[in-house]
C-alpha cells in the first residue's frame, strides 16, 4: 500500500520506493484527485460480516512463513545488550504486533543473526531533539520474532518478519559495530504490581465454632460483607471513591465502558483479562502522538497507565490533520474494530513502511487519489484508495471499499496514526487544545526515570 506520496511523485527513488503504480503507465489519470462524497451519507452497519482474524494474520506477507513457539523472558532490572532495529519510526508497545519487510543488506544480515540466537531485537522509542537536530531515545521495547521468511524479489534478498512487543527497557548506551549494526545496552524495566489499596486494613475472618444455627447466620453475614466492594473503606478516614481511583478491577471496568463507547461491536472476551495486558492493549489502540505514547510507555504501573488512558479517552473527542491542525478528519464515535487487535494495528506496505492504521466508519475533508486497488490489501476482500487532507494535501490514510457484495461494512477508512492529532473541544474559558505529553504531567511521577 502506498504512503503519503503515493499519488504525487512517479520518481520511486525520491520516495525510497514507497509507492505503488495504481494504473498502467499509458493511463493519463494515474494521479487523478477526486473529492470523497461517500462520507456524507455513510451509516454504521448493524452487523459486521468481515472476519476480524484476517488482519491479525497479516496474510499479505504470505502463508509460508516459518513459525516459532515459546518466548524469551529477560530478567527484570537486568542489563542486556540487544541489536537495534534501524529505519523504523514506531513506538512499539508490549503485546503489539510488528510486521516487517526488510530489504537492506544490513537489516537482512541482522535478522539472520537474531534468528540463530534468541529472536529478540530492540525497538527504540525515538523522538526528534530540536536542540541537537537528531533522533534520540531513552526508552524502548524488546520485540520477539514469532514468524520469519526469506525470499528473493527481483534479485533482492528480502526478509519478512512478524514480531511482538515483549518488555520495556531504559537505554543506557548505544554503540555502532564495524558492520553498521547498532547494539543497545539496556535495562529491562519491571512491571510494578500495586497491592489492593485497602489491603492494610482488611479485617481477618473471625473464628466461630460450627455448633449451631448462629454460626451459619454469622458466616453468611461475613461472606456478604466480604463480597461488598471496598468493604473496609469505612475503617479509614478516606471516602470510598478515593480507593476506587486506584483499584485495578474498577479501572478495568471503566476502561471497558469507554472502549464500548468508542466501539459498539467490541466484545469483552476479546480483551485481556488482567490490568497489565489491558493497559498495553489500550495504549497500542489510542490514536495519540509519539510524545504521549512514550509517556505511557515510561509508566511502570498498570494502574496509573489505565488512569492516564481513561483521561485521554474521556477528553479526546475528535481527530484533526496533524499538518494543518485545523481540519477535522473524524470523531471518536466513528472508531470501530475490524481486527482482533482492536481499532488500530500496525501493517507494513510492499516497500517496508510500517503504518499504524485506525479504522473508522466515516471520515471528512478528504480527497481520493488514484483508483481502488486490491494489491497487497491489509483487509482481504477490500480495495484501497489513497486519501489526502483536502486542506493541505497531507497523506491521511486510505479508503477501503468492499469487492464482495456480502462484506459489511461496504466501506470504511483506515487513517494512519502519524498523520493525526487528537483534539480537545472548546470550552467557554479557553480555546481548543491538542493532547500532548504536557497534558498529562502527573504521569511522570510514576515513570521509570
Amino acid at each position: 500500500m502506498a504512503d503519503e506520496r503515493g499519488g504525487e511523485d512517479n520518481n520511486i527513488n525520491d520516495n525510497m520506493g514507497n509507492q505503488l503504480q495504481l494504473l498502467p503507465d499509458n493511463e493519463e489519470d494515474g494521479d487523478m484527485e477526486t473529492e470523497d462524497r461517500d462520507s456524507e451519507d455513510a451509516e454504521k452497519p448493524n452487523i459486521i460480516t468481515f472476519d476480524p482474524s484476517l488482519p491479525t494474520s497479516h496474510s499479505y506477507l504470505g502463508s509460508d512463513m516459518e513459525e516459532f513457539h515459546g518466548r524469551t523472558v529477560l530478567d527484570d532490572d537486568s542489563c542486556q545488550t540487544i541489536p537495534v532495529l534501524p529505519h523504523t519510526a514506531l513506538i512499539l508497545v508490549p503485546g503489539q504486533t510488528l510486521p516487517l519487510k526488510l530489504f537492506r543488506p544490513q537489516e537482512v544480515s541482522m535478522m539472520r543473526s537474531i534468528i540463530q540466537r534468541d529472536r529478540t531485537f530492540a525497538v527504540l522509542a525515538q523522538m526528534y531533539n530540536s536542540d541537537t537536530g537528531e533522533l534520540e531515545a531513552e526508552f524502548g521495547t524488546t520485540a520477539e520474532i514469532y514468524a520469519y521468511w526469506e525470499e528473493q524479489e527481483y534479485g533482492i534478498e528480502t526478509v519478512k518478519v512478524k514480531a511482538i512487543g515483549r518488555q520495556r527497557f531504559k537505554v543506557h548506551e548505544i554503540r555502532t559495530q564495524a558492520d553498521g549494526i547498532r547494539q543497545a545496552k539496556v535495562q529491562i524495566l519491571p512491571e510494578r504490581i500495586l497491592p489492593d489499596p485497602l489491603s492494610a486494613v482488611q479485617p481477618t475472618q473471625p473464628y466461630f465454632k460450627p455448633q449451631n444455627q448462629t454460626f451459619k447466620k454469622t458466616q453468611c453475614r461475613w461472606n456478604t460483607y466480604r463480597q461488598r466492594k471496598f468493604h473496609s473503606a469505612s475503617l479509614t478516614s478516606w471516602p470510598l471513591w478515593v480507593y476506587a481511583l486506584y483499584d485495578s478491577e474498577s479501572l478495568m471496568n471503566r476502561v471497558k465502558k469507554q472502549l464500548h463507547e468508542w466501539d459498539e461491536n467490541l466484545k469483552d472476551d476479546s480483551l485481556p483479562a488482567n490490568a497489565v495486558d489491558l493497559s498495553y492493549r489500550v495504549a497500542a489502540c489510542l490514536p495519540i502522538g509519539d510524545s504521549l505514547r512514550i509517556e505511557l510507555l515510561k509508566i511502570g504501573s498498570a494502574i496509573q497507565r489505565l488512569r492516564c488512558e481513561l483521561d485521554i479517552m474521556d477528553r479526546c473527542t475528535s481527530l484533526r490533520c496533524k499538518q494543518c491542525q485545523d481540519t477535522e478528519i473524524t470523531t471518536k464515535n466513528e472508531i470501530f474494530s475490524l481486527s482482533l487487535y482492536g481499532p488500530m494495528a500496525a501493517y507494513v506496505n510492499p516497500h517496508g513502511y510500517v503504518h499504524e492504521t485506525l479504522t473508522v466508519y466515516k471520515a471528512n475533508n478528504l480527497n481520493l487519489v488514484g483508483r481502488p486497488s486490491t494489491l497487497h490489501s491489509w483487509f482481504p476482500g477490500y480495495a484501497w484508495t489513497i486519501a489526502q487532507c483536502r486542506t493541505c494535501g497531507s497523506h491521511m490514510g486510505w479508503k477501503f471499499t468492499a469487492t464482495k457484495k456480502d462484506l459489511c461494512p461496504t466501506r470504511f477508512w483506515g487513517l494512519t496514526r502519524s498523520a493525526m492529532l487528537p483534539r480537545i473541544p472548546k470550552s467557554e474559558n479557553e480555546g481548543d487544545s491538542f493532547l500532548g505529553a504536557d497534558s498529562f504531567g502527573y504521569a511522570a511521577t510514576y515513570s521509570e526515570e
